[in-house]
């Protein structure tokens, strides 16, 4: 499978449709609106992993965990795994291309139809039902869940499975296998992506290796792309701002270096703007645009809910359950299909196959969804010490006697000796509830980070239900019960969530909600007023919990409002599909990236003198700055080019072209080219088109000048920059101004921390492409400066 986003250097200025997101709302946001044939750019804080990408070893994947709580963030800071501690309530979700569907189970599951009777539903919705159903079908015929084919096509029942059923009959509750959006066949999918079947590794909430999973990375994603969509990953949203009749992004690039130098923000602009970073990050770039003048509803940050979700297992069960999660263990986490017969099919299974459904209550908030799952590989090592430790503080044996007693510690000792596959471990099954939380939580932004307020959520009546409802579920299977370990007295009753929902919710107007029914955001306090283009498309707008999985509640809402938008454009969406050409896979080549800043003076009252226009810019305080990012996809390509030419993205501040900095884009940098005017000289060339807050156009054109001679070292020519300024896209335009920039030796430092290898494999270091770039540049200066010298 190919890569789905662009590299950071062909971002563009202006788009019709940003999309900030990429989960089920963003990935619909950006599949329909391209389909409208609208010139659409999704922006992904996370990165994009391909099958076999992601972690399978604990070290692998604590590497890819942040941990925010308030001013104190801890691991990578848009890292796969994302845990907001709040207080009395914590979330978990996923930060990448497909944002959490890469680290869910998946499951699709309708909630009941009483949920929307709830008068927080806008009357669009309560009135309207069909039109949230027909959503929910276009989703479903995108995301293609089925049940996990038990005794067909060589997958086994599973373990866990047959202690769901067994712990259903107990409680005599009803039992079925779920719809899950998994592929168990070898094939091209509906928009053209080479999927593999499911092996039942049971590794899906670390992400899938093999291509099983139908993430949104797997069809509503690669279906955007069909279309025209651009998608670039590692770019994160601070907050959007109303220009004239635009809308300004602003946006951070993660993993380049340009926060060393205090760089200010990158902006894009469009017509439409669709907010789809989940629950919390949807309200966060809200709340921050609020705070930069936004007119937004003061329910903003209201109505959070965890949906109702309650972790537990049943530890050291009598029956064996097989879930833990394989990684390595099965001998091949490439992607690729077995073209000459199947892989081997194990035994764990997906995540998530089977719930017990008690949603058929008098009372709708009494009803839950119990499923069970699998521990993912990359922390089976830990669950030993866990699970051992916590049965001993908060676990309930449910079955007694001294031959029960022996044989439980020797399954405990198995495990210690043995490792997770065996014993205790191995005998334990893993629940995750959703019922209904009372949704009274909130957010706010407090020293510009998100905090999550709930006092005393998890001391709510329905969850010492759900605790019951697992308990018995244990005891069928002769196991000891131990609570999710944040959920008890000495944790104050803590909850985890990885269902957030709300902070943007819907509503019927701005004094109740954020929102209308279609997820437009409302301008103002109260009315019914909206802001022209402006989105909100995810869990966020969700004003209640659903009971049960929401994804494919999200995502029928996100068709329908699609649907909605689209007519209200006077157009409809085609949702047929063309048969299209499977592209062969291209090889992965290294790349090299780099982030620079000069500083120096320019003038406009110069147009012909560099140093003189340095000297006059100083004189009028006329300062100019850049910060770049210069980046080559391929290193071995961009050195054996004699053009030596990478691409090139940042700011420029200059004041006396705006008073805002400026975006540089579509930039192109050579290095070490040919001067053609003598064979003594080299140059390193830099040029960009510049977009200005006030819609402005410059053209930006700079050298530097490498030569040998007696009055210039190579300090100087390698940190000094000559540039002109020039009217409109190219340099065919007026002549604006001109001068002079240097790198100051802090900065220099600096930007030898940033130089990093892009595009590496999984299990390589990369390192390769940064040494091979360095002895280049070190080579061309020995070839100026010494071996010139010597003629």
């Amino acid at each position: 499978m190919n890569r789905l986003s662009k590299p950071i250097t062909e971002l563009k200025s202006e788009y019709e449709v940003i999309v900030i997101g990429s989960g089920y709302g963003g990935s619909i946001a950006a599949s329909r609106m391209s389909r409208l044939n609208k010139k659409v750019c999704l922006l992904e804080k996370g990165k994009e992993f391909l099958p076999g990408e992601f972690p399978d070893k604990l070290l692998e994947a604590g590497k890819e965990m942040q941990i925010n709580k308030g001013k104190t963030d801890i691991g990578d800071n848009n890292g796969l795994y994302e845990f907001v501690i709040g207080k009395d309530i914590s979330v978990f979700k996923g930060c990448g291309l497909g944002g959490t569907s890469l680290v869910n189970a998946n499951v699709s599951i309708e909630a009941e139809e009483r949920v929307f009777d709830d008068s927080l539903w806008p009357i669009a919705i309560r009135n309207n039902m069909d039109t949230l159903k027909e959503g929910i079908a276009v989703a479903w015929d995108m995301l293609k869940p089925v049940p996990y084919p038990e005794g067909k096509n060589g997958y086994p029942v599973l373990a866990k499975t047959e202690g769901m059923r067994k712990s259903a009959a107990a409680m005599q509750e009803n039992f079925r296998l779920l719809d899950i959006n998994v592929t168990f066949e070898n094939k091209v999918n509906h928009v053209g992506i080479k999927q593999c079947k499911c092996i039942n590794c049971g590794d899906c909430v670390t992400g899938c290796n093999h291509g099983a999973k139908n993430t949104t990375a797997m069809n509503y994603l690669p279906d955007a792309v069909n279309h025209g969509a651009q998608i670039f990953t590692e770019i994160g949203v601070s907050h959007i701002e109303r220009n004239e009749n635009k809308w300004l992004v602003y946006c951070n690039l993660y993993n380049t270096g340009r926060e060393k130098f205090d760089a200010p923000p990158l902006v894009i602009s469009a017509d439409s703007v669709f907010v789809c970073a989940g629950s919390l990050g949807s309200t966060e770039i809200l709340f921050r645009s609020a705070e930069k003048g936004l007119d937004v509803s003061d329910m903003l940050g209201k109505r959070f809910s965890g949906n109702g979700d309650v972790l537990g297992f049943g530890y050291n069960n009598d029956v064996k359950i097989n879930g833990i999660g394989l990684g390595e263990k099965t001998g091949n986490n490439k992607p690729e299909c077995n073209e000459g017969g199947d892989k081997k099919i194990f035994k764990v299974g997906p995540c998530i196959t089977s719930v017990i459904d008690i949603r058929n209550k008098e009372e709708l908030e009494e009803g839950m969804t119990l499923e069970e799952g699998t521990v993912p590989a990359p922390i089976k090592s830990i669950m030993i010490p866990a699970l051992t430790s916590l049965s001993r503080l908060v676990g309930r044996d449910t079955d007694r006697g001294f031959t029960d007693y022996i044989k439980e510690k020797w399954r405990e000792f198995l495990s210690w000796i043995g490792g997770a596959y065996r014993g205790a471990i191995n005998h334990t099954q893993v629940y995750l509830v959703m019922t209904h939380d009372s949704g009274d939580g909130e957010m706010e932004l407090k020293n510009d980070h998100l905090k999550i307020n709930w006092k005393g959520v998890g001391k709510d009546e329905i969850f010492k239900k759900v605790s019951n409802k697992l308990k018995e579920a244990t005891k069928a299977l002769g196991g000891n019960y131990i609570k999710n370990p944040s959920w008890t007295k000495l944790m104050n009753y803590d909850l985890v969530t990885v269902h957030p929902l709300g902070g943007c919710i819907m509503g019927d107007d701005a004094s109740s909600g954020v929102v209308d029914h279609k997820g437009q955001v409302f301008k103002g306090k109260s009315g019914n007023t909206l802001h022209p283009g402006l989105f909100v498309m995810d869990g966020a707008i969700l004003p209640r919990p659903v009971g049960t999985n929401p994804l494919l509640t999200i995502s029928g809402m996100a068709e329908r409002n699609c649907k909605l938008i689209a007519h209200d454009m006077n157009r409809q969406i085609p949702y047929g599909f063309e048969m299209l050409e499977v592209k062969a896979n291209m090889p992965i080549k290294q790349g090299v990236q780099f982030t620079e800043t000069m500083k120096g003076y320019f003038s406009l009252d110069e147009k012909e003198d560099y140093e003189e226009a340095f000297k006059l810019g100083k004189q009028q305080d006329s300062t100019f700055e850049f910060t770049l990012t210069i980046r080559s996809e391929d290193v071995e390509s961009f050195l054996s080019d004699p053009d030596h030419l990478a691409g090139m993205l940042g700011t420029m501040e200059a004041p006396k072209l705006s008073a805002y900095p400026l975006m540089a884009y579509r930039g192109e940098f050579n290095l070490f080219v040919a001067d053609p005017s003598s064979s003594e000289k080299k140059k390193m060339i830099y040029n960009a088109i510049l977009k200005s807050k006030e819609g402005k156009t410059y053209y930006f054109s700079g050298y530097k000048e490498i030569e040998n001679n007696d009055s210039v070292d190579v300090w100087l020519d390698t940190t000094t920059l000559f540039i002109t300024i020039y009217n409109g896209k190219d340099n065919s335009g007026k002549v604006l101004g001109k001068g002079k920039l240097k790198i100051e030796m802090a900065d220099f430092v600096k930007q030898l921390t940033t130089m990093r290898p892009v595009n590496v494999e999984k299990g390589k270091s990369g390192i390769g492409s940064v040494s091979s770039f360095g002895k280049f540049f070190a080579a061309n200066i020995w070839d100026t400066f010494v071996k010139g010298g010597l003629k």
